[in-house]
C-alpha cells in the first residue's frame, strides 16, 4: 500500500487510469464521437487554454466539472428552446457554480481594445509625425 504523496504521484504510467494517463477524458467506455462528447472536449480545450500554462491536477478536475455543467447548461437550453419547461432552480444553481468554478480557475473577461479604424490611423500618423526629425 502507498503510504507517501510522493509514492502516490509517482505511479507508473500502467497503474494508472487512461483519464490520468491522458488516453481517455471518461473514466467509463465513452462514445467520443457523440456530439455531446465532442462539444464537451471543446469546452474543456477552450478553458485549458484559457489557463495559459498547463493545468495542476487540481485545475484540472476543476475545468473538467465545469466544463460538464457546461454542457448541461447548453442542453437545458437547447431543451428549453424546443418547448419544453425549465427548471429554473436547477439552471440558475448550475449557472452560478459554473461562474465560480471559473472564478476559481482565475478566468476572468478581459476588455478588447476596441478602437475604430480612423482613431487607430491618427494616432499612428501622430507617431510617425513626431518621430520624424524635421517635426
Amino acid at each position: 500500500m502507498l503510504t507517501g504523496s510522493s509514492e502516490l504521484a509517482n505511479t507508473k504510467a500502467f497503474h494508472r487510469s487512461r483519464v490520468s494517463n491522458g488516453t481517455s477524458l471518461f473514466l467509463e467506455a465513452v462514445d467520443g464521437r457523440s456530439a455531446l462528447a465532442r462539444r464537451y472536449r471543446d469546452i474543456l480545450g477552450q478553458i485549458v487554454s484559457d489557463l495559459g500554462s498547463e493545468p495542476s491536477e487540481a485545475q484540472s478536475l476543476i475545468a473538467r466539472r465545469a466544463a460538464t455543467l457546461a454542457c448541461w447548461c447548453e442542453q437545458s437550453e437547447a431543451e428549453m428552446a424546443g418547448g419544453k419547461e425549465l427548471d429554473i432552480g436547477s439552471f440558475t444553481t448550475a449557472t452560478n457554480t459554473l461562474r465560480r468554478l471559473l472564478e476559481t480557475l482565475g478566468i476572468k473577461r478581459q476588455a478588447r481594445d476596441v478602437t475604430d479604424l480612423s482613431a487607430y490611423l491618427a494616432l499612428r500618423k501622430a507617431a510617425v509625425e513626431a518621430q520624424e526629425p524635421g517635426a
